[in-house]
């Protein structure tokens, strides 16, 4: 299965959908740069989403605890 035009990152699915294609005025998803992020960036981007996700779930339970009473 392991192939050397594979990556994880969802290009292989990109690859699919162009290969289905009539190829006319395509492009070639492997050529380029590969997509990546980096790890620090994606942490510096995923910060937000993870504090706010906190907070939610506090409210939730909050609100559970006030609305029940438990």
């Amino acid at each position: 299965m392991d192939s050397d035009k594979s990556e994880a990152c969802g290009r292989c699915s990109m690859t699919a959908v162009v290969g289905a294609t009539d190829g006319e005025g395509g492009r070639d998803p492997f050529d380029g740069d590969r997509i990546e992020v980096d790890d620090d960036e994606m942490r510096t981007v995923a910060r937000p989403a993870i504090l706010l996700s906190r907070v939610k779930r506090r409210l939730d339970e909050f609100a559970t605890r006030l609305t029940y009473g438990r």
